[in-house]
């Protein structure tokens, strides 16, 4: 009743302003309003996974629907609403969610509920210098390796929030963002109430982009929790001639408290690269420090099937951390009009050993997509691991074609 009665409140005092902005400037508002673009995305996509242990193998044929509306804007005012669905398809749902109770503990993981909901809802201003949204919306920060919206599932993530961006100056731009619930992949059985506070500033520099964190995140369960992460990173590309060198650097530091439990760790990442003839080849070494075998670094709010792996093993981070030495080569057939490709290998390993935790595996990642017709697309995508001291062997298999307007 207590939040029923906030919405409703909510609500009457939208609807007063509303009526009075209407009255004020009827034209300006009206025309805000039904002059505005409807947009709508469409993804079906069948996955199958096959894993060496008890679980039955895996498959699902979804479809997931997004649908908006983004009004016109008034002296700089705008509102964006979305929802958002996932089904299945012709009944092909051999598969477990175990957050949400389907098929547990039968079939291996496919991290797609059914579920319908509002994806987003947010009021925004938008002027020269600033731009602040009010509402569930999606948020990702630099490469999505601390926040993202996980966009690979079919119900991504968003966030109930008041974000803030400020561009005092040309090249120097300043984020903040308070989140007051994040709505994780699993439906709303899965969303999680917090306290959290995002600090992000960036400067474009002759060498590169420049960037400063501070990520201060609190589950608000009623108990005394934190997690929080300080970091630096630098992304940059330089031309050698008819090549691109490309380089990134960055370090963190975390503090993770639950009750009377306290931890610390470590992130590093070095990575280097060329683009040469259409080709993109990289190499780096990612390090999810741990703190004496007992605790691995966490980014919880991360688009984590991005990093580590598209097999998805380490979406938790080990307690003896990660070291991921991995390689890619991809690039664009005949200049993205048949598509582009993509191979990456991963080598992994523990950051702090324990007694028979040390080599963790290694896994093989296989990509082709295409756009075509302007409004669709297709792609198939493959990931291996092959497990060493923990976990098991792993084979997931992805095809898919979607549409946009």
């Amino acid at each position: 009743m207590k939040n029923f009665r906030k919405h409703l409140l909510g609500l009457a005092v939208t609807c007063a302003v509303a009526g009075q902005a209407s009255y004020i400037m009827a034209d300006p508002f009206t025309e805000a309003l039904t002059g505005g673009q409807v947009y709508g995305d469409f993804r079906l996509r069948y996955e199958t996974v096959d894993q060496d242990n008890a679980a039955k193998d895996a498959d699902a044929l979804t479809l997931r629907t997004r649908l908006g509306y983004v009004t016109g804007s008034v002296s700089g005012f705008s509102a964006t609403i979305e929802f958002e669905d996932s089904r299945v398809v012709g009944g092909i749902d051999d598969y477990t969610v175990g957050p949400t109770g389907f098929n547990p503990g039968e079939f291996s993981v496919i991290a797609d509920p059914e579920t319908t909901e509002l994806d987003q809802g947010f009021l925004q201003y938008e002027s020269g210098l600033v731009a602040a949204k009010l509402g569930r919306q999606v948020i990702t920060l630099d490469n999505h390796r601390f926040v993202g919206h996980v966009g690979w599932r079919q119900d991504r993530q968003t966030f109930d929030a008041f974000t803030l961006k400020i561009t005092p100056v040309e090249d120097l731009s300043l984020t903040y963002g308070y989140l007051g619930q994040r709505n994780r992949i699993f439906a709303e059985v899965a969303d999680i109430d917090s306290k959290d506070h995002l600090f992000n500033a960036s400067y474009k520099t002759p060498i590169g982009k420049v960037t400063g964190y501070a990520y201060l995140l609190e589950v608000d369960n009623n108990t005394d929790n934190s997690l929080d992460s300080y970091g630096i990173s630098l992304n940059g590309a330089t031309n050698s001639g008819s090549v691109k060198v490309l380089y990134a650097a960055e370090y963190a530091t975390q503090e993770f408290e639950s009750g009377a439990t306290k931890r610390d760790a470590d992130y590093y990442l070095l990575e280097g690269g060329v683009v040469f003839s259409g080709i993109t080849a990289k190499l780096g070494y990612e390090v999810l420090g741990s703190d004496d075998g007992l605790y691995g670094f966490a980014t919880p709010l991360a688009t984590l099937h991005k990093f580590n792996g598209w097999s998805d093993q380490f979406l938790g981070t080990p307690a003896q951390g990660l070291e991921d030495i991995y390689v890619s080569v991809g690039g664009k057939i005949a200049d993205g009009k048949w598509g582009k490709w993509a191979f990456v290998y991963h080598d992994f390993s523990a950051n702090e050993s324990t007694p028979g935790v040390d080599n963790l595996g290694s896994e093989i990642d296989l990509l082709y997509a295409m756009k075509f017709a302007k409004h669709y697309s297709t792609g198939i995508k493959y990931a291996n691991y092959s497990a060493d001291d923990i976990k098991v062997d792993a084979d997931k298999l992805w095809i898919w074609i979607g549409a946009s307007f």
